[in-house]
């Protein structure tokens, strides 16, 4: 189960150009949702050391920036879209729109694994994707994910 998705941890408007700007947006998003997790500068340095082992874009316009942290308790997610489009270093090294940011606990490797997997698993459908990239706002954006198991 993936929780957490709720309007104030969505992005639909991302206004990067480039894979660093994404991750400091998206680090943004996610210390103003979750002070918990740390100031900005700590999510991105966990991102960009992250991205320093291969990049975290798998494909079809999808990419899952994703790290462990000590002080969090449980896994953390926030959602950004990019219109326009960023280069990621993806998989098929097509520009990456959908980004799914994931912190967890340092020992969380289970659950951490399994929400990985669910995320990919739901990024799979071309029409989850369309819908995703069509929606207008942060609402609905939000709508879609609680109308998916893999979000409730």
């Amino acid at each position: 189960m993936i929780h957490h998705l709720t309007e104030n941890r969505i992005a639909p408007f991302l206004q990067a150009v480039s894979k660093k700007d994404v991750l400091s947006e998206l680090a943004s998003l996610m210390h103003a949702a979750c002070p918990e997790c740390g100031g900005k500068k700590d999510i991105l340095a966990i991102l960009s050391e992250r991205e320093q082992i291969g990049s975290t874009g798998i494909g079809d316009g999808v990419a899952i920036p994703h790290g462990k942290l000590n002080n969090l308790s449980q896994i953390e997610i926030c959602f950004g879209r990019s219109f326009g489009g960023v280069p990621f270093g993806a998989a098929d090294n097509k520009p990456v729109h959908l980004f799914f940011l994931v912190l967890a606990p340092t020992d969380s490797s289970g659950p951490y694994l399994k929400t990985l997997a669910r995320i990919a698993r739901f990024l799979k459908s071309p029409h989850t994707r369309s819908r995703l990239l069509h929606a207008e706002n942060s609402a609905e954006i939000a709508n879609i994910f609680a109308s998916t198991s893999e979000f409730t």
